[in-house]
């Protein structure tokens, strides 16, 4: 929880320094244009992805498994497509590597060891 508020503080901190120092290097207007498309770009692919995903977990529903592989998948998605409609070129980077299949299983696996550990703690309890 204190890496969490430390990581809330300080990416933004620096985003808002390298909008800064871009404003200043290729001018406001650039910038600004950059951000824009970025957003926009990132709510294509947020959709894109995220529908993709809903029919992969319909379907492993359909066939009786129980979709892990795409919840993770759409818990991604959704914090990629908040990520790029946030302003700043950190946030940007994190999120198009959270929306692509490729780039995304790093996060994959750093979001089941963390709910693997909270099971083995006992703050989740999977009833049967």
């Amino acid at each position: 929880m204190r890496y969490l508020i430390l990581l809330l503080i300080l990416i933004p901190a620096v985003d808002i320094g390298i909008l800064l120092f871009s404003g200043k290097t290729i001018g406001v207007l650039p910038t600004v244009a950059c951000i824009i498309l970025t957003g926009v770009i990132g709510a294509y692919l947020a959709k894109r992805e995220g529908l993709e995903t809903i029919r992969k977990a319909q379907m492993q529903l359909k066939d009786g498994h129980i979709p892990g592989e795409a919840v993770l998948d759409g818990i991604c998605i959704l914090i990629g497509g908040t990520l790029l409609i946030t302003p700043g070129f950190i946030t940007d980077i994190i999120g198009f590597l959270m929306l692509f299949p490729i780039t995304r299983k790093p996060f994959k696996w750093g979001m089941k060891t963390f709910f693997r550990k909270w099971m083995n703690r006992g703050k989740i309890k999977i009833i049967k």
